[in-house]
C-alpha cells in the first residue's frame, strides 16, 4: 500500500516524474468511480505487521514503565513516598525515542509511528508533571490550583519542545498536533493559575478550551488551504489538527449549554441537533468528518431523549441508532454531492481556501 505522502517523496527523489504520479492518482480515482477528495487520506496502516509492532511496542513500553516504577520504589523517588515515579516515564519516553530511530526513521511504519510518538509526548509531559509535583511536595489548601496550574504549564512547555525536536527529527504528522495540545495545556495551566480556587472555575476552563479548540481548528485550516489537492504531507498534519480541534470546540460548547448534564428536555434536544447539523455543514465544507464524529455522543444521547418524550421508551436506544446510522451512511453516500451544495453558495474568496471539489492535482512541492 502506498500512501500519497510516499508518491511525494517519489517524485522528490526522481524514482517517477510528476506527470506519472498525477496519472497514478486519477487511474485510482477512476478506479473508485469517486473523486480524490471524497477521501480523507492518511495513513494509519501499511500491512498487518503494523499492527504487529504496535502490539509489541505497547508491551515493551509497559514493561519499561513497570521497571522504572519498581526502581523508584526502591530508590523511594516517588511523589509522596508511594506514588508515581518519574522515572516510569522517563524509561517509557527513551525506549520511544530509540524504537522511532527504527521503525519510524527507517521502516516508515505508520501505526507504530503514530503510538510511538503519544507515548513520547505523553511521557515526557508526565514525567516532568511528577517530577515537578516531588519538588514542589503538597501545597497549602488555598495554593493547590496556584500549583497545579503552574506545575501543568510548565510540563506543557517541556512536552511542546519534546514534539518540536520529535518533529524535526522524524516528521510523523500527527507531531503538530500533539505540539498543538501541550501548547494548550501550558495556556490553560497558566489560565487556572490566574484564576486561582475561584467558582465556577470548570466553565472558565471550558470557555477557554473552546477559545483554543477555535484556535486549533483555524491552525488546521492553514495547513489545509496550502494544500487544497491534499496530496502531500500537510493534508496529513491538517487531519490530526482537525481531529484535536472537535472534541476542544464540542465538548465546551454541549457542556456549556447544559444539554448533557442528564436532564434534557424537548427544547434542548432539539438544539443539539441543530448544532449538529451546523457542525455537519462546516464538515462538509472543510471536507473533514472529525467534527461529525466528535459531536456523535451528543447528538446521540439527545435524539435518544426525544425519543423518550414521545413515548418510545423501550426502542428510543434501537430507534436512535437507526435514524443517525442511516443518516451518516446516507451521507457518506452522497458526500461529495451534498459538499458540492455547500460549497458552491460560499463566497468565491473562501472558496479558494477549501479544499478542492474536483481534481487530480499538480504535486505541490514536499511538505517540510
Amino acid at each position: 500500500m502506498y500512501s500519497q505522502n510516499d508518491l511525494d517523496e517519489a517524485v522528490a527523489a526522481g524514482a517517477i516524474s510528476a506527470e506519472t504520479a498525477n496519472a497514478f492518482r486519477g487511474f485510482v480515482e477512476t478506479q473508485r468511480s469517486l473523486p480524490g477528495v471524497d477521501e480523507e487520506h492518511f495513513r494509519l496502516i501499511t500491512g498487518f505487521n503494523d499492527i504487529f509492532v504496535s502490539i509489541a511496542s505497547a508491551i515493551l513500553l509497559f514493561a519499561v514503565a513497570w521497571i522504572g516504577q519498581s526502581l523508584g520504589q526502591s530508590l523511594n523517588f516517588m511523589v509522596g513516598g508511594d506514588g508515581p515515579s518519574p522515572l516510569a516515564p522517563l524509561f517509557v519516553a527513551a525506549t520511544a525515542w530509540c524504537l522511532a530511530l527504527f521503525f519510524t526513521a527507517r521502516r516508515r511504519m505508520a501505526l507504530p509511528s503514530i503510538l510511538l510518538l503519544l507515548a513520547f509526548v505523553g511521557a515526557v509531559f508526565a514525567g516532568t508533571g511528577i517530577l515537578l509535583a516531588m519538588m514542589v511536595g503538597e501545597p497549602p489548601q488555598a495554593q493547590q490550583a496556584l500549583v497545579a496550574g503552574i506545575v501543568g504549564a510548565a510540563a506543557g512547555a517541556v512536552a511542546a519542545a519534546a514534539a518540536w525536536l520529535h518533529w524535526k527529527r522524524f516528521r510523523v504528522p500527527i507531531t503538530v498536533a500533539a505540539g498543538a495540545a501541550a501548547v494548550a495545556a501550558i495556556v490553560v495551566g497558566l489560565l487556572v493559575a490566574a484564576l486561582g480556587d475561584i467558582p465556577n472555575l470548570k466553565d472558565y476552563v471550558l470557555g477557554f478550551v473552546l477559545l483554543l479548540g477555535i484556535g486549533v481548528f483555524l491552525f488546521a485550516m492553514r495547513w489545509d488551504s496550502s494544500d487544497p489537492a491534499r496530496v502531500t504531507r500537510r493534508s496529513d498534519v491538517a487531519f490530526w489538527l482537525h481531529l484535536l480541534a472537535a472534541p476542544m470546540i464540542v465538548h465546551p460548547v454541549f457542556t456549556l449549554l447544559r444539554l448533557n448534564d442528564g436532564t434534557a428536555t424537548v427544547s434542548e434536544g432539539l438544539v443539539v441537533i441543530l448544532l449538529y447539523v451546523v457542525l455537519g455543514i462546516t464538515a462538509l465544507a472543510i471536507d473533514r468528518r472529525a467534527l461529525l464524529v466528535s459531536a456523535l455522543a451528543y447528538v446521540l444521547y439527545a435524539l435518544s431523549e426525544l425519543l423518550k418524550q414521545v413515548g418510545a421508551v423501550e426502542l428510543n436506544i434501537a430507534l436512535t441508532a437507526l435514524v443517525i446510522g442511516s443518516a451518516l451512511l446516507l451521507l457518506s453516500a452522497f458526500w461529495h454531492q451534498a459538499r458540492s451544495m455547500v460549497v458552491e453558495r460560499l463566497p468565491a474568496n473562501l472558496r479558494t481556501k477549501l479544499p478542492n471539489l474536483n481534481r487530480v492535482a499538480a504535486i505541490p512541492e514536499p511538505a517540510a
